[in-house]
C-alpha cells in the first residue's frame, strides 16, 4: 500500500475482529505475546483471474501502548485496503484471523497441500440484498425437520444437479423438499474447517513426520474458524457469503427454515460463542443454531438476542426458562431413537416407553423426535443389520457404536428372497409411523425416505464417497417408501391431533366425552404393561385437534402390534354417526400402508379387528354416509318452521282469503315436519279446528 497511518487517538469501542471505518480500518485480535503485527498481503491476479504468487506483506506492528491484556488493537488510516488480505504475527507466528468473516487458501476440498497454508481473509466485504428476508420461526409442533450435509446431499452423480456438493447444490434441490413436506433444514457444519485429517497425537519422536493421515472429516465435527462458511462449499470461484446468504433466502422463499449445527470442543471461550451464535443469526438470518460438542448451552439460552432463534442442544434440564414465551430450546438426542428402535424389533418392557416417547411435549422447550441419525445407522441399515461394519475406516470395526439397537429381519446385510425385502419394507413403514405421529418435532435424515444405505457403516465421519453420498438412483429403486414417506408428512400435517402445541393431558379437560387421548390394551380402556406386552391402542378425540379453518379433527384409534403374533384389539366406541375406516395398515403392501383420504375401507366389525404380526393400524372415525348430527338435525327443523311461519304472517289481500288460503298451506308445511308417529294427532287437531 502506497502509505498508512496509524491514529493513537481514536478511543472508541470495536468488536474483535476487523472493521471498516470512514479512515480505514480498525483491526483487533487476542495473543498472549510479547509481540504482534498485522500482515497484509496484495495478491497477484494472473489472465485467467485466479490469485497467483503472493508479495511479501506489509507489516504493521500492533503499538505497545493500545494493548489490553492479551488484545491488541489499532484504528489505521489509509485508502486503498480494499485490495488486501490480510493475517498476523504473533511472536514470529504467522495465523489467521479467528473472527475472519471469509477466508482465501482453502477453496477446493481434500487438498493435502492447503494444510499449511495460511489462510487470509479479504478486507474487501461485498453487500448482499436481502430483499426484506426475515427468519420465518415456525412453531415447534409445525415442523418436519431434514437432516442433511450439504457435500453429500448432492455430490453423487444420480443428483441431477448443475455445482453438486455446494451450498448451491442444495438450492436446486429446494423444490424436492418442498414436494416431500419439509419445513426445517439442518444442516451439518458449515464454518470452515479443515477437513485434512492430522494426528491427533504425535509421538513425539524428533525425527517423525507430522503428515496428513490420509483420511478426512468428512463429517466436520472439529475446530474450525467460527465466523466464515466453508470456502469449498461455494464452489469453483465463488463467494461462500454470498453463496450462503443465497441458499438461506432461497430457503425462506420456499417456507423453509435453516438450521446451522456448530461444533465446539469446549476450548473456545463462552463469550466468543455467543459473539459467534449471534453472529451468524444477524448476519446470515438462521432460524436455528444446533450446539455439537461442548457448548454453554445455558449461555445462549439466556441470551436476549436469541430469544426467537431455534437452540437445539442435547438436554435443556436445568436451564431456567421463562414461563408464557414461544418455544425456542429444542431437545435434541438419541433417547427417542433408543427407546423406539427397542419398540420396533419387540423387546421387552417397552410400552411405557412408547407412550412416554409418543406424547412427550414439554411447556419449556420443544423435542427433536428421530429414529435414525448421523452417528449410526441409517433407517434402511437399521433393518438390515445387527452388527456394524465400519471396516472401510481403517480402525478394524474397533470405531462406532456397538448398540445399535437394531435387527435385520433375519439375514445380515442385503437380500433377494421376497419375503425378507417386504418385511424390512414394513418395518420401515412402522419406524416412520413412530416418528410421525408422536407429538415432537419428527426429523428425518436424509436419504432415509428413499432407503439410503451406508452398507452398515455406523460411523461414517471419515467417508468422503458413495458410502455417505446419497445415491438419487434409489428414488426409483424404493419409489414406494418415497411415496409413503411424502403420505405420512401430509397426513401428519393435515390431522392436529398428532402435533399439538401443549402435551397431552390424558384428560377430558373440554368435557367432551372423551380425553385428548387414551390409552387401551387388546381390550378397550384397559392398557396393559405386563413386562411381556408389545401391543397398545392410542385413541385421539379429534375435538381437541383444532384445524387452520377453526373445524374439528377427526377421532382416530392408532394399534401397535409389536408382537410377532397377531392379536385381535376390542375397538373404541365413537360418538353416535361415526364408524371406524382404515387410514394405514402397515402390513398392507398392496396399497403400500395407506389409503388415500375419502378412500378409506369401512371395517366390517366396529367391535373388534385382528391386528397381523409388526403391524400398526391407523382407523379414522369418519362420519355415517347421510348421517346428520342430533344438533344439526333439530337446526334444521327449527329453520324451516321459522320459514313456514315467516310465509304465514305474510300480509294477505283480504282476512277471508287468509283463512281460507294461507291457514291450510302452513299446516301441511308443518305436518310435513313432524315425527310420523304424531301425524295422527295432528290431523285429528286440524279437523277440531274446522
Amino acid at each position: 500500500m502506497r502509505q498508512y497511518e496509524i491514529d493513537i487517538r481514536d478511543d472508541r469501542e470495536y468488536p474483535i475482529g476487523l472493521t471498516r471505518t470512514m479512515e480505514g480500518i480498525h483491526v483487533s485480535v487476542v495473543a498472549a505475546a510479547k509481540t504482534c503485527s498485522l500482515l497484509l498481503f496484495l495478491p497477484e491476479t494472473g489472465r485467467s483471474g485466479k490469485n497467483g504468487r503472493v508479495r511479501e506483506p506489509v507489516r504493521i506492528p500492533f503499538p505497545e501502548e493500545s494493548r489490553m491484556g492479551d488484545v491488541w488493537e489499532m484504528t489505521v488510516r489509509g485508502e486503498d485496503f480494499e485490495r488486501y488480505e490480510y493475517a498476523f504475527e504473533a511472536d514470529g507466528e504467522l495465523f489467521s484471523d479467528p473472527r475472519g468473516r471469509l477466508f482465501h487458501g482453502r477453496e477446493q476440498w481434500g487438498r493435502p497441500e492447503q494444510v499449511r497454508t495460511l489462510l487470509k481473509t479479504p478486507i474487501r466485504q461485498d453487500t448482499f440484498d436481502w430483499e426484506g428476508d426475515r427468519p420465518l420461526r415456525i412453531p415447534y409442533e409445525d415442523c418436519v425437520a431434514y437432516c442433511a450435509h450439504v457435500r453429500g446431499l448432492t455430490k453423487h452423480g444420480s443428483s441431477g444437479v448443475s455445482e453438486k456438493g455446494t451450498f448451491h447444490g442444495v438450492i436446486e434441490k429446494i423444490p424436492y423438499l418442498k414436494e416431500l413436506g419439509i419445513t426445517t433444514l439442518e444442516l451439518l457444519p458449515v464454518a470452515e474447517f479443515q477437513e485434512v485429517m492430522m494426528p491427533e497425537h504425535p509421538d513425539g519422536n524428533p525425527y517423525g513426520e507430522d503428515e496428513p493421515t490420509g483420511q478426512l472429516n468428512y463429517w466436520g465435527y472439529a475446530p474450525a474458524l467460527l465466523f466464515a462458511p466453508k470456502a469449498s462449499y461455494a464452489g469453483r470461484r465463488k463467494n461462500p457469503v454470498q453463496e450462503l446468504k443465497s441458499l438461506v433466502k432461497a430457503l425462506h422463499q420456499a417456507g423453509i427454515e435453516l438450521v446451522l449445527q456448530f461444533y465446539f470442543n469446549g476450548k473456545e471461550a463462552p463469550s466468543m460463542v455467543l459473539e459467534a451464535v449471534r453472529y451468524w443469526v444477524r448476519e446470515y438470518h438462521l432460524d436455528g443454531v444446533h450446539l455439537q460438542g461442548q457448548a454453554p448451552a445455558w449461555l445462549l439460552a439466556q441470551d436476549p438476542y436469541l430469544a426467537q432463534t431455534k437452540l437445539w442442544a442435547t438436554s435443556w434440564d436445568g436451564v431456567p426458562v421463562p414461563a408464557g414465551r414461544p418455544k425456542h430450546l429444542g431437545e435434541y438426542n438419541d433417547g427417542f431413537l433408543v427407546d423406539m428402535r427397542r419398540v420396533l424389533k419387540g423387546d421387552e418392557e417397552q410400552m411405557n416407553n412408547l407412550i412416554f416417547r409418543n406424547k412427550r411435549n414439554p411447556a419449556a422447550w420443544g423435542v427433536l423426535n428421530y429414529i435414525a441419525g448421523t452417528n449410526g445407522f441409517t433407517m434402511m441399515d437399521m433393518v438390515s443389520y445387527e452388527l456394524k461394519h465400519n471396516e472401510a475406516n481403517g480402525e478394524n470395526n474397533r470405531d462406532g457404536n456397538d448398540y445399535n439397537y437394531s435387527w435385520n429381519c433375519g439375514v445380515e446385510g442385503p437380500v433377494r428372497k421376497r419375503k425378507l425385502v417386504e418385511l424390512r419394507r414394513k418395518q420401515l413403514r412402522n419406524a416412520l409411523l413412530l416418528v410421525f405421529l408422536s407429538q415432537g418435532t419428527p426429523l428425518l435424515l436424509a436419504g432415509d425416505e428413499f432407503g439410503n444405505t451406508q452398507n452398515g457403516n455406523n460411523n461414517a465421519y471419515c467417508q468422503d464417497n458413495e458410502i455417505s453420498w446419497l445415491n438419487w438412483n434409489q428414488l426409483k429403486t424404493n419409489h414406494s417408501l418415497h411415496e409413503f414417506v411424502k403420505y405420512v408428512i401430509a397426513f401428519r400435517k393435515a390431522h392436529p391431533v398428532f402435533h399439538m402445541s401443549k402435551e397431552p393431558r390424558v384428560m377430558d379437560y373440554l368435557v367432551c366425552g372423551h380425553p385428548d387421548i387414551s390409552y387401551h390394551g387388546v381390550k378397550a380402556w384397559c392398557p396393559e404393561f405386563d413386562n411381556f406386552r408389545r401391543q397398545m391402542g392410542i385413541m385421539y378425540c379429534g375435538d381437541y385437534g383444532v384445524r387452520p379453518d377453526g373445524s374439528r379433527d377427526d377421532y382416530f384409534f392408532v394399534t401397535y402390534n409389536m408382537h410377532w403374533e397377531p392379536h385381535e384389539f376390542a375397538l373404541p366406541n365413537l360418538p353416535k354417526g361415526r364408524v371406524w375406516h382404515m387410514a394405514f395398515n402397515t402390513d398392507d403392501a398392496a396399497v403400500n400402508g395407506y389409503y388415500e383420504p375419502g378412500q378409506e375401507p369401512e371395517l366390517e366389525n366396529q367391535k373388534q379387528y385382528m391386528v397381523p404380526p409388526r403391524t400398526i393400524l391407523v382407523l379414522i372415525g369418519k362420519q355415517k354416509e347421510g348421517w346428520v348430527p342430533e344438533e344439526e338435525q333439530k337446526e334444521r327443523k327449527s329453520r324451516k318452521r321459522r320459514k313456514v311461519l315467516a310465509a304465514v304472517r305474510v300480509e294477505p289481500e283480504s282476512q277471508a282469503e287468509s283463512e281460507v288460503q294461507a291457514e291450510p298451506k302452513a299446516q301441511a308445511e308443518l305436518e310435513s315436519q313432524v315425527e310420523p308417529e304424531s301425524s295422527k294427532h295432528m290431523e285429528e287437531a286440524h279437523h277440531a279446528h274446522i
